[in-house]
């Protein structure tokens, strides 16, 4: 089975790239908002309305960190014939969801609903003693709702001084995983638990400063000195050989580094609990607990690879494991959840830092070829020379 994934370039002020993007995806954007339209009112009885109502708290909190993304965002809004809350919320999707999974009830209402599972994914960095063909290589399957499949896209974001980034993104979305011509890339998984109420940053905001940056100690200041909404975590891989896991939280940040260049993390704390949920806490996704292992020992195979077709065949054997079948590390829906809660993995993405190729799958590895994308990440401002 082969499908391809859209793929969509934008570039100019920040409005330009905005109207751009939204022109280009505005039948992808009207799906999502009715998927998520069904799915708020699904888990936490919201109307749209009443979504996008408590997005505009982050309103201010982005125009105050990154005016040109909020910008950027406008012009999406304006491109698809949208209101900008409508694209706010898409890109803060992650965080109302938090506000709303407990908040918007009192006790005095009834029982309270379950915290929804964080953002499945399993990211990966290989490199020195784990890369037999002596690339540099990042990845990961990005795990969530399947309502949303047909939304995802392909953006590549060429914005001079900064380095051209490209990503995988829900249709309307400023920033997610990806790489950029500097030879970082990002790969990031949900992790859970609850914290204050005091707002942070939305993910999209802080992944898209993430893939801005130049270097990579550029990229770990964005991590370290913004404060955000909700848990996550951020594999960083550099074109250099070095990788660094931040498992980032409003309450601190933890940290880990490969095993002999391979690191592999999934959506439970791996570097250590946060204290603020050290008492109580449980993984909000068990099925982790089984897909890092797993993802390891595929992934150690790559020490045998001769070259990057057979890396990539190894990677996509890794990331096609079924232990734990339909919540395994290539998810498929499970036909015992209703159909709005279904959960699959989108995509799956190996990006090799050394030649700058980002390969990807529409939706499940185990069924479909990995495709090369139409750009090289080296075609671009601050490229490694």
């Amino acid at each position: 089975m082969n499908h391809s994934l859209p793929v969509v370039e934008i570039s100019g002020t920040p409005s330009r790239r905005g109207r751009q993007y939204g022109e280009a995806v505005a039948p992808q954007l009207r799906t999502a908002l009715g998927y998520y339209e069904e799915a708020f009112g699904a888990s936490s009885g919201l109307t749209w309305q009443q979504v996008t109502a408590r997005a505009a708290r982050w309103l201010a909190p982005v125009g105050d960190y990154a005016p040109d993304l909020l910008e950027e965002m406008r012009g999406i809004a304006d491109g698809a014939g949208l209101d900008l809350l409508d694209v706010l919320a898409l890109n803060a999707r992650g965080e109302v969801i938090y506000d709303d999974s407990f908040a918007h009830l009192s006790e005095s209402e009834g029982p309270q609903p379950q915290e929804e599972p964080a953002e499945g994914c399993t990211s990966f960095a290989a490199y020195g003693a784990a890369s037999g063909d002596g690339h540099v290589w990042a990845g990961q399957n990005w795990d969530w709702r399947a309502g949303v499949a047909d939304t995802v896209v392909m953006l590549r974001i060429v914005q001079p001084p900064k380095p051209t980034v490209i990503m995988q993104v829900e249709a309307g979305q400023i920033g997610r995983q990806g790489a950029n011509s500097a030879g970082i890339a990002l790969n990031a998984n949900g992790l859970g638990g609850r914290f204050d109420d005091a707002v942070g940053l939305p993910q999209t905001v802080i992944r898209r400063s993430v893939l801005d940056q130049p270097t990579v100690t550029d990229a770990l200041n964005v991590l370290c000195r913004t404060r955000a909404h909700i848990a996550s975590n951020a594999l960083l891989t550099c074109r250099e050989g070095f990788a660094v896991d931040v498992e980032t939280t409003p309450a601190g940040h933890g940290w880990m580094y490969p095993d002999d260049g391979l690191l592999v993390h999934g959506n439970h704390y791996q570097a250590g609990v946060p204290a603020a949920l050290a008492a109580d806490y449980r993984p909000l996704s068990p099925d982790s607990l089984v897909r890092v292992p797993r993802a390891e020992e595929g992934l150690r195979l790559l020490r045998e690879a001769g070259s990057p077709e057979e890396t990539r065949k190894l990677i996509k054997q890794a990331m096609s494991d079924h232990l734990g079948f339909p919540e395994s590390l290539c998810t498929h829906a499970d036909p015992r959840d209703p159909e709005i809660r279904h959960w699959t993995t989108l995509v799956s993405s190996c990006v090799d830092l050394t030649a700058g190729d980002y390969h990807v799958t529409a939706g499940t590895p185990c069924d479909r070829e990995y495709q090369r994308l139409p750009w090289n990440l080296y075609d671009g401002p601050h490229a490694p020379r």
